[in-house]
């Protein structure tokens, strides 16, 4: 009779772009136990972020505003309660999920002492504390730590993205109606910041990137979410090279065309938000833009990122909206040092542009 295989929850994060920069820890627990069955626990609007990883067997889509019922909390604590998890991981530090791992009777509940949770928690993870607050850490050491608690050997920080034949035919579908070339190189722009306007560079900075970047014989395609779409059409409006700039403001968004997007792309360059990890996945090069966060939580030990910060005296705040009013952190960012970081990762740096009228 052959041993029953065990099975592991991973409680994924509420974010894009720490879902993505927590793929190294989903191979680090694989590693554990190559038989393992893991099923990953997170918001149905996050599940395209794990399409084709060979590290999660399952996905348990959970949320409480879901319009399907079996993503409701108390179906997914019935399916947990069937499928007797030996071990739930907690990548979240949120008490719901804590909440979520004991009503689903996880044998073995493994998180970060913090948030009013430790009752819930069998193993519980100490956090190192500043004078105000979480002393900043990177998140994929924070995720990987859990991990290694459980025995897990030390894993890569290569961070894992697929994408599917559907996904590649709507990347395809888009980039004929840009009328861009399979010969074309394409910088993808990435305004948007769904944790808050602290995180955007102005819409008119980007315009000009955009100018000048077309300037040099590339293409500009700028990408958006649901709520970024104004933003993408004022940028490509505004840039004003209607043949080399272009926005999807008019296509249906997805996570899974922003992946194949920026797959195929020459150079991204983003805001601190979601997308921008996409490009290390996927070894693209990146431009970082940093405003109000303190690039310590989101490193991606990527070295085709080039991160760029104004430093203020206020700065980095953490907070999702400048406190003072005044957001120097990202409106004294220059369109200059953002474009010569773009050359540099273009490899263009010597290159001299075509005027530019």
């Amino acid at each position: 009779m052959t041993e029953p295989r065990m099975k592991i929850a991973v409680f994924m994060p509420n974010w894009v772009g720490d879902v993505v920069m927590a793929t190294p820890t989903l191979r680090a627990l694989r590693g554990l136990d190559p038989e393992a069955r893991i099923f990953g626990v997170l918001k149905p609007g996050l599940t395209d972020l794990l399409y084709g990883n060979p590290n999660v067997d399952e996905l348990l889509p959970c949320d409480h505003r879901s319009k399907d019922a079996l993503h409701h909390p108390w179906n997914v604590i019935k399916r947990m309660r069937r499928e007797r998890f030996d071990v739930g991981v907690l990548l979240t530090n949120s008490l719901r999920s804590a909440l979520l791992a004991w009503a689903g009777k996880v044998k073995r509940r493994v998180g970060y002492a913090r948030d009013g949770r430790s009752l819930l928690l069998h193993d519980r993870l100490t956090v190192e504390r500043a004078k105000r607050g979480w002393k900043p850490a990177p998140v994929i050491d924070y995720y990987l730590k859990l991990a290694y608690h459980l025995g897990a050997k030390t894993s890569a920080y290569q961070m894992d993205l697929f994408t599917s034949a559907a996904d590649e035919s709507s990347a395809d579908v888009a980039w004929r109606r840009c009328g861009f070339s399979s010969l074309d190189r394409v910088v993808v722009l990435n305004p948007g910041a769904a944790f808050g306007p602290s995180k955007r560079w102005p819409s008119d900075s980007f315009a000009e990137l955009a100018r000048r970047l077309a300037g040099h014989d590339l293409r500009v395609l700028v990408i958006c979410g649901p709520s970024e779409v104004g933003f993408a059409r004022y940028i490509a409006d505004a840039a004003a090279r209607p043949r080399a700039v272009k926005s999807l403001a008019d296509v249906p968004p997805s996570l899974g065309l922003t992946k194949a997007i920026i797959k195929r792309c020459a150079l991204l360059v983003s805001t601190d938000s979601g997308p921008r990890h996409f490009a290390p996945a996927f070894g693209r090069p990146v431009v970082a833009l940093f405003g109000s966060t303190h690039q310590a939580w989101t490193e991606t030990y990527f070295p085709g990122e080039l991160r760029l910060q104004r430093e203020v005296a206020c700065g980095p705040c953490q907070q999702r909206v400048c406190p003072l009013g005044h957001h120097r952190c990202m409106t004294e960012l220059s369109v200059d040092d953002v474009f010569a970081a773009c050359l540099k990762s273009l490899g263009l740096g010597g290159v001299r542009p075509r005027r530019v009228a």
